[in-house]
């Protein structure tokens, strides 16, 4: 049972453990239901955020970019094509910078949102594995190509927000990471789960500044929010000049919820921060994972991967003689028995061991949704249950 649980909106300095811990027990008297031990409260990291004030301006992103890469000619590279994620972190980098050389992965960024289709590149013979393009060339093979959802041409809006921030621009299409060096040797690297790989490439290959989004706003900048792990990463649109950062010091928030729902209750609840989920759009092919994690904070049941049999694999195999009562009894034996990691065991092929935090990130991202659900925190209940519950 997932439930979205609604809440006041939060402002920066409210007590948000109350505030989280008061709205499920009011959800749960108005129902009614009740609290039960491993019951997740799921936070979303927007609200936790919020509540910490972690906001910075473009003018605070400008001068962290200038002070580390120097202002003159940075080549920012392999960004996401995003309004809400990334385009006002492009204004502030240009405000850093005297001119921006953007190199754009393609067909598609990290997260899948496209600029050209592979069906396109293929009619023109085009590997993007080695093939570098130029603007130009980009828009004499496949002219202007819109974003399937928002309707935005990315390539021009992007190269629009430079110019307006006060920048030269230079757009590229390219999805080796050394290629920028031919342009300039002072990089800042935006991709988010491969950042760490593409840093190395760069150092390697002789580039004399490297940094990503995560070395960005690490710390305070004129009084700013800053985010000491993720720096820029995981960040959102708040107004047309601010952006909020992903939360920081979020362990003592969610010990201090478990704790006051223990005081309150008598039950031990698993409490987490949520972010984006972790799964794939079939329609847009979009990876929804935005952000460098999907929690950045949980209590300690919620570490670990599901350790799990698969009951149709005992069903058709081990017993697969028996039916009805015999082999609920037996399928139930077998759970009761099972001891240490199954991995490798046939029995669970199939019951897929992602982390426990992305899994139940995930159902709650799509839980409360990214609209006016107003529902920031999410209810779980019965996720550790199984079939001898």
């Amino acid at each position: 049972m997932s439930r979205g649980i609604r809440c006041p909106i939060i402002r920066e300095g409210d007590d948000l453990a109350k505030i989280v811990v008061d709205s499920v027990l009011e959800a749960a008297a108005s129902e009614p239901f009740a609290m039960r031990d491993r019951d997740v409260i799921s936070v979303t990291e927007s609200v936790v955020a919020r509540s910490q004030g972690n906001y910075a301006t473009v003018d605070d992103i400008a001068a962290d970019v200038r002070a580390r890469l120097g202002g003159g000619t940075v080549g920012v590279i392999f960004p996401i094509l995003s309004r809400n994620r990334f385009a006002i972190c492009l204004r502030g980098i240009a405000k850093g910078c005297r001119k921006v050389v953007l190199m754009l992965s393609y067909p598609s960024d990290e997260v899948g949102n496209e600029l050209v289709s592979l069906d396109k590149l293929d009619a023109v013979g085009i590997n993007p594995y080695c093939d570098v393009l130029t603007l130009e060339r980009y828009r004499e093979l496949f002219g202007i190509n819109k974003h399937e959802f928002t309707g935005v041409d990315y390539v021009q809006y992007y190269g629009d927000l430079i110019r307006e921030a006060g920048a030269e621009v230079e757009i590229i299409f390219a999805n080796q990471a050394r290629t920028i060096l031919d342009y300039t040797d002072h990089v800042l690297c935006c991709d988010i789960h491969t950042r760490a790989r593409t840093k190395r490439i760069l150092k390697a290959a002789g580039a004399s500044v490297v940094c990503g989004l995560d070395d960005i706003l690490t710390s305070p900048v004129n009084g700013s929010g800053y985010n000491p792990r993720y720096g820029l990463l995981g960040s959102n649109k708040a107004t047309d000049d601010k952006i909020k950062l992903f939360p920081r010091e979020c362990r003592e928030l969610v010990l201090d919820i478990q704790k006051k729902v223990l005081d309150a209750t008598g039950r031990h609840v698993e409490v987490m921060v949520y972010g984006d989920g972790a799964f794939k759009d079939p329609q847009g092919k979009i990876w929804e994972l935005a952000d460098p994690v999907v929690s950045p904070a949980f209590t300690d049941g919620l570490v670990g991967t599901p350790n799990e049999l698969k009951l149709k694999y005992l069903a058709d195999n081990d017993f697969k003689d028996l039916s009805g009562e015999a082999l609920r009894d037996a399928i139930s034996a077998s759970i009761r028995a099972k001891q240490g990691s199954l991995v490798g065991n046939m029995a669970s092929q199939g019951t897929t061991p992602r982390q426990l935090t992305d899994l139940i990130g995930s159902l709650c991202d799509l839980t409360s949704g990214s609209g006016d659900k107003g529902t920031p925190v999410v209810l779980v209940q019965g996720y550790f249950d199984n079939y001898t519950s």
